[in-house]
């Protein structure tokens, strides 16, 4: 897909997915909410959604708005304090963001994810249909990680990855990614002679680019993130735009704005793309050669016979990590044994097994239908 044509995929899309980091939501000073920034986000996505595009708004800000109302000089730290801001902080989110797109007689609903709704099966399709019954009604869906209870989602990249896998759980036409940075540029853009990086085709290309960072002072990304999210989407066949807030109403109209970055040409499906991007490996396994050539090149399932080693504690069904013997990550899938049984089993063949253990043996370690090669 060449860009003119991603951009207006943008332009033209029924169902789009918006990002917004806490850094566009706040003050410049990053200890409370900043509604002239949000209304004028709310005002562009609320006039996309009056002409009849479907709108999913992704939204940091929980944390980081609760830390004025608490009377914290700076985000805090521990992991108790921040759950405390965001337990305040989400309130005072969701009341501007109902007032805002009320006043264009839109409806908005609260949508709190944790990591185990995008990584567990059953919750996966479940957050699919609250989200597809909620755009069926004209609802727009603001959506943002459940902080106040959760764990890992705080440091679950600041929403970016979780926008790309709502973009993806939804079937999206197209994923914005708004942050506070125009575009993604070949070297930080305080950098003299950084150059913006209008387009990417493949996020593979970026491997000589420094995209690191740590976000700002309110958020908990940095460009990496975007990038990893931009390449979720691009695996799902999902054009996506990373720019400013400020620019929101040029990237969602499809103008030259940003960074563009083009969409695979063919999608993993979901079941592939929940277990390559939505799943959290509980371990791995190591393999041999050969077996890596039976996984890529043949589209073989998994067997005992090519195993080397085995790390971690999984049990039967969890997600693991199949790593070739040069180290790198080969595949992912749902395992059908438990990490205490394969150290006993590896390298031998399931005829063998079966003979020798029962024939509950002459199975797969697992079966190419629950295996994603990334």
């Amino acid at each position: 897909m060449k860009p003119e044509r991603a951009r207006r995929v943008v332009a033209e899309a029924r169902r789009l997915v918006v990002k917004v980091g806490s850094s566009s939501l706040t003050s410049a000073a990053g200890g409370e909410l900043d509604v002239a920034r949000l209304t004028a986000l709310v005002n562009a996505l609320a006039a996309r959604h009056t002409a009849g595009t479907e709108v999913v708004l992704v939204s940091s800000g929980a944390i980081a708005a609760g830390i004025g109302p608490l009377g914290m000089a700076t985000r805090p730290r521990d992991l108790a304090r921040q759950q405390a801001a965001a337990s305040v902080g989400q309130g005072v989110l969701l009341s501007a963001y109902d007032a805002a797109f009320g006043r264009h007689g839109h409806t908005i609903g609260q949508v709190l994810l944790t990591v185990d709704d995008v990584t567990r099966r059953t919750h996966y399709t479940n957050a699919r249909r609250t989200l597809d019954s909620l755009l069926g009604i004209g609802v727009v869906p603001i959506v943002n990680e459940n902080d106040t209870v959760a764990t890992d989602e705080i440091r679950f990249g600041d929403n970016d990855r979780l926008a790309a896998l709502v973009a993806q759980l939804i079937r999206a036409d197209a994923l914005v990614l708004l942050t506070d940075v125009d575009a993604l540029y070949t070297s930080s853009p305080h950098d003299p002679g950084a150059e913006r990086v209008p387009v990417v085709e493949d996020p593979r290309q970026l491997a000589q680019i420094s995209i690191s960072g740590t976000g700002s002072a309110v958020g908990s990304g940095g460009m990496t993130t975007k990038v990893e999210a931009a390449t979720i989407a691009h695996a799902a066949c999902i054009p996506t735009v990373l720019t400013s807030a400020d620019q929101v109403c040029e990237a969602i109209d499809g103008e030259d704005v940003g960074t563009v970055f083009l969409p695979g040409e063919r999608s993993r499906g979901s079941r592939g793309l929940w277990l390559a991007y939505a799943t959290s490996p509980r371990g791995s396994v190591q393999i041999d050669e050969g077996a890596v050539t039976a996984l890529r090149e043949r589209g073989r399932s998994l067997l005992p016979a090519g195993i080397t080693g085995v790390t971690g504690s999984f049990t039967d069904g969890d997600p693991i990590d199949v790593i070739g013997p040069d180290g790198v990550v080969v595949a992912r899938g749902l395992v059908n044994y438990t990490s205490g049984e394969l150290p006993h089993l590896m390298g031998r063949s399931t005829r063998e097994l079966a003979a020798a253990i029962g024939p509950q043996y002459e199975r797969e370690v697992i079966h190419r239908d629950h295996l994603a090669i990334l």
